[in-house]
């Protein structure tokens, strides 16, 4: 600002110099070279303070807007949540024809899509309740009396689905519909359960299993309330579910038929049909999580990471239980024909059939103590029970008419029982089997 005065003055004395030499040209010109100084000063004045007012602007404004858009940026990055590119979703597998896994099967995805550095790791990880050492001694017999141990396992996505492409099985993936506070809930609950103390747990084959611990976890996470819709026309027994399942092997079916109880027969609501991974999808996708009065479905998107492969299907025994039951009928007539025509019984026949029906009857029996809830009432312990093995000896010297008796008795409420609990396939046939005997060894009495 100093020097720029000093420039004014400096071209006003040089002006006043020149009007000097020029006052001899009359009044007229001397007024005309003073006015013409002035408008040029006021010119020049202008043009400076123009100059001057813009820089002040330019030096001043682009600092303001740097700090006001950082301050914008600041808040944009204090409101975006972490959990927001985390997705959490349920995988239902489907099943393929291995013995343990005929029912499909499910767990949790925890996938954080933010990118990761390499010396970070890898952030998408699956949450299995589904993991068991086969090779455990008696894995077998533990797992009928239920006493199976099993355990959740956390590892990488990435390793999860290769065996189930391999199997030919699929893989469906429902991205669920959670907030940031819900996910957080979860997160806190995975770890919880991840806890030494805490991820072994009873394996129970209808109450829980690796598709409602699942369920439950996620359920307890949200903030609100559940709703499901329920299914009027779908209502079937745990026995119809799991024949269901085993369709494809006959011989498992009766295996399992057998040992689930009268209470297997009872009608199932939604919560009890999620023992399924195909139920509990299904339930997923049309359910909706109300809070606060509003309303949002609990699947985002379901998706389709795994298609359905080829699957092989190993051949059972050729025979189908039925099959062996009629044809132990037919050899049972055969017998009684013989038998009739000789007028004579077949001890070592009958002994047979008392020894087979003693032995599954000792398996029976032992059912009865399971930790398996459906097993505990059976009324195929009616027709397999240890009884027969007490009276062989009564059998072999042909002096069991209390057996016979009892054989009847039990024969008769076993044909009762019929309303009440559905048999494995084939009972019919081989409860006849036994009433034949009885009819060889009364026939004295009955005719």
């Amino acid at each position: 600002m100093v020097c720029f005065q000093f420039s004014i003055f400096k071209y006003l004395k040089s002006r006043a110099k020149l009007s000097k030499k020029n006052r001899s040209y009359g009044f007229f010109f001397e007024n005309i070279s003073y006015f013409c100084i002035v408008k040029h000063f006021k010119k020049v004045f202008k043009t400076l303070l123009s100059g001057i007012i813009l820089l002040t602007i330019s030096g001043i404004s682009p600092i303001m807007a740097q700090n006001e858009v950082q301050d914008i940026s600041g808040s944009l990055v204090t409101e975006i949540d972490p959990m927001d590119s985390v997705e959490v979703s349920l995988l239902v597998c489907s099943p393929h024809e291995e013995v343990y896994s005929l029912y499909g099967h499910a767990a949790i995805r925890w996938h954080d899509m933010r990118k990761q550095q390499p010396e970070e790791g890898e952030k998408d990880w699956v949450f299995n309740w589904g993991m068991f050492n086969f090779n455990k001694p008696h894995f077998e017999i533990r797992f009928v009396f239920g006493l199976t141990d099993y355990e959740l396992a956390c590892y990488p996505y990435s390793v999860f689905w290769p065996s189930y492409q391999k199997w030919g099985s699929s893989i469906t993936e429902q991205v669920l519909n959670l907030t940031g506070a819900e996910k957080r809930r979860l997160k806190a609950a995975l770890q919880e359960n991840l806890r030494p103390e805490n991820k072994v747990y009873r394996y129970n084959y209808f109450y829980d299993n690796c598709s409602t611990r699942p369920r439950d976890v996620i359920e307890a996470c949200i903030q609100g309330e559940v709703l499901y819709q329920e299914r009027e026309d779908y209502s079937p027994t745990f026995r119809e579910m799991v024949r269901e399942c085993n369709r494809n092997h006959d011989w498992n079916k009766f295996g399992i038929d057998m040992l689930l109880g009268i209470k297997a027969d009872r009608k199932t609501n939604r919560s009890e049909q999620e023992f399924l991974p195909m139920n509990l999808m299904q339930d997923f996708l049309t359910a909706q999580i109300y809070v606060n009065g509003e309303y949002r479905p609990l699947v985002k998107e379901q998706r389709t990471p795994v298609p359905p492969g080829v699957q092989m299907i190993e051949p059972d025994f050729p025979l189908t239980p039925t099959q062996v039951s009629i044809l132990l009928l037919m050899l049972s007539v055969g017998i009684l024909w013989i038998e009739w025509r000789r007028k004579k019984t077949f001890k070592y026949w009958d002994m047979l059939l008392m020894t087979v029906q003693g032995l599954a009857g000792c398996i029976l029996t032992v059912m009865l103590f399971s930790q398996h809830p459906t097993t505990t009432l059976n009324l195929n312990i009616l027709l397999f029970n240890p009884l027969p093995l007490f009276f062989l000896p009564a059998v072999f010297k042909r002096k069991a008419d209390r057996w016979w008796i009892l054989q009847f008795t039990m024969l008769v409420l076993f044909a009762v029982g019929a309303f009440f609990q559905s048999y494995a396939e084939g009972m019919g046939f081989m409860a006849l089997s036994l009433l034949l005997r009885i009819i060889s060894n009364k026939r004295g009495q009955l005719f």
